[in-house]
């Protein structure tokens, strides 16, 4: 059986982690896909480091960083560690969205006298919303089947940091593999569920271009 503890915090941290992504990521998403630069390709290097980067070294330095502001072992200091960890899956899909807006529809908002503000939420937000959306599905699956990060910065603390990934990895430890072939394919159709959702909306996009 699947522990609903468990699954329970690992909606509300995939979540949440979706949802800072949303709010942060989007403006800085618009940003980077609207300059090329030195800086900016600095910036895109770092944010698809977690894609490269081992998730124990990557936990190791954010628990020491964690560690200064008595944020490891919490569930503040997961979802921190969560939102750096899960940013590029975000990210790339985000940015790749904005890159595809025609500019001379941006340009024919301006002239027609809309505002920037204005125009980014009536003509970009909905020509990028595929892309939007599916950024949005890869954060949320990678942060509900997230260990490596999970287990250096959170621990396996019940209702705090036990994410269902850390009761596999119990239940493996204890021999109990069907209780964990249980949350594993919980986990694996989630996963699946998420790329078809993927998938759907990248068709979608080719469409609208």
């Amino acid at each position: 059986m699947i522990e609903w503890q468990a699954l329970f915090l690992s909606l509300k941290l995939a979540g949440l982690t979706t949802t800072i992504l949303f709010i942060v990521g989007l403006p800085l998403a618009y940003f980077l896909a609207r300059r090329q630069n030195v800086f900016v390709s600095i910036i895109e290097s770092m944010i698809s480091l977690p894609l490269v980067l081992p998730p124990t070294v990557l936990g190791f330095y954010m628990l020491v960083g964690l560690s200064h502001v008595q944020l490891a072992f919490s569930f503040t200091g997961l979802l921190m560690a969560s939102t750096i960890y899960s940013l590029p899956f975000a990210m790339q899909p985000f940015i790749a969205a904005f890159q595809a807006v025609d500019q001379n529809l941006l340009e024919a908002s301006w002239i027609l006298g809309e505002s920037k503000f204005r125009t980014f939420l009536r003509v970009t937000i909905p020509l990028s919303l595929p892309g939007i959306l599916s950024g949005a599905i890869l954060a949320f699956a990678h942060t509900m089947g997230e260990f490596g990060v999970v287990l250096m910065i959170g621990g396996n603390i019940p209702g705090v940091s036990r994410t269902l990934s850390m009761t596999i990895y119990d239940r493996v430890q204890a021999l109990q593999y069907t209780e964990a072939n249980h949350t594993a394919l919980f986990l694996l159709a989630t996963s699946a569920t998420a790329l078809l959702l993927v998938s759907f909306l990248r068709k979608k996009a080719q469409v609208m271009i």
